[in-house]
């Protein structure tokens, strides 16, 4: 408010005594006020100063909505709502172009493993592993068995490749397991199935949805794995494929993909069951998410006919459109978390990739001056 001042004429008793019994009670004329701001104050009365604390500067970790006074600059300040920040960025190509991919999805944006896919038409499916460390992409032992449209989980030293397609006559129950040297098949899962959705680690994972050529609109199955052998649990809402998967064993998402048509579909899992949640808000399939949990997660690309870019980032309750991918594709994959993630191969319009791309993101926050 600045300086407030009063002239005392009207403060003179009819005996010419001057009155100081009222101080600064009463009206104060707007004109006499010199800065009618918030800011310059020295201090608060208690009423005020009970609700809004004097820092000299900025709290360190103040919440959305926070108000305080910055004593080093004598304003008022409030904290604003977090806006999602962050963009894609070009990491190194993958030495063999590769779709339908799969990749360890709790790997990270320094190390992670790609493995199989197509890299051509007509079932021109590969073997070959490789190791990214944050630059560039190594060729490592190469899987038992071609495949593609196969789940992927775990880290870059311990994965596994779930299931997948081989071509006619169709789908495989085959699982193999990655030490971080080699490739060694284990339990199978129960139903052979491809284009599913995946999350976990080596020694505890699930796999849900997917194409297995006998549902219609896709399955809605849910395997989980103990480091020994597969057992069905509860079922999806909605039987689909093409699904965006990512997670843990018991706090995991499937985003996206196709029924009989491409949905906007967001689902839940609690280590029990699904829960139908917030739709990401561009239908599409074939994408891919990143993230460590059901509630921060980060979807990217997929095929709308045509392919976009477009990348969603999910905070636990609703989907919000960030920074676009590079280049527009479906069928990567992906891994990492949703500040710190790799995007891997895929497929432009009829051009199949070899691009890494990586996202970097998080929070901004403003904090704004109210006088």
């Amino acid at each position: 408010m600045g300086a407030i001042t009063r002239g005392i004429a009207n403060n003179i008793l009819g005996n010419g005594a001057v009155d100081g019994t009222d101080a600064l009670t009463g009206t104060i004329p707007a004109t006499n006020i010199g800065n009618p701001s918030l800011a310059n104050l020295t201090t608060f009365p208690p009423s005020v100063d009970a609700g809004i604390p004097q820092v000299a500067g900025d709290p360190p970790s103040p919440s959305d909505g926070d108000v305080w006074y910055n004593t080093n600059t004598y304003k008022l300040r409030v904290r604003g709502l977090s806006a999602a920040l962050g963009s894609w960025s070009t990491g190194g190509n993958l030495n063999t172009a590769k779709t339908l991919l799969g990749v360890s999805n709790a790997g990270t944006q320094t190390s992670a493993l790609a493995f199989g896919g197509a890299v051509g038409p007509t079932s021109t499916f590969t073997v070959t592993t490789e190791l990214y460390d944050g630059a560039s992409w190594t060729e490592v032992n190469d899987l038992n068995t071609t495949r593609a449209y196969m789940g992927g989980s775990g880290t870059a030293t311990a994965a596994l490749c779930v299931a997948g397609y081989v071509g006619p006559p169709g789908n495989i129950t085959n699982v193999e397991s990655w030490n971080g040297t080699s490739w060694t098949e284990v339990n199978d899962v129960n139903t052979a199935m491809q284009n599913s959705g995946d999350a976990g680690t080596q020694t505890a994972a699930i796999t849900y949805g997917g194409y297995d050529y006998t549902i219609p609109g896709g399955s809605a199955k849910t395997e989980s794995w103990n480091g020994t052998s597969w057992t069905e649990v509860n079922d999806m809402s909605t039987g689909i494929y093409g699904v965006g998967g990512n997670g843990t064993q018991t706090s995991a998402l499937a985003v996206g993909g196709e029924t009989t048509v491409t949905v906007a579909n967001t689902e839940s899992w609690n280590g029990t069951s699904w829960t139908d949640i917030a739709d990401i808000n561009t239908a599409r399939n074939t994408l891919s998410v990143s993230g460590t949990s059901n509630t921060s997660a980060i979807a990217a690309g997929g095929s709308l006919s045509p392919d976009t870019a477009q990348t969603e980032l999910w905070n636990g309750t609703s989907w919000t459109e960030i920074g676009d991918l590079s280049t527009a594709r479906r069928s990567a994959d992906s891994a990492g978390s949703s500040i710190s993630a790799l995007q891997v191969g895929g497929t432009s319009v009829t051009t199949i990739q070899a691009l890494t791309e990586e996202w970097n993101g998080g929070a901004g926050n403003l904090n704004v001056d109210l006088a």
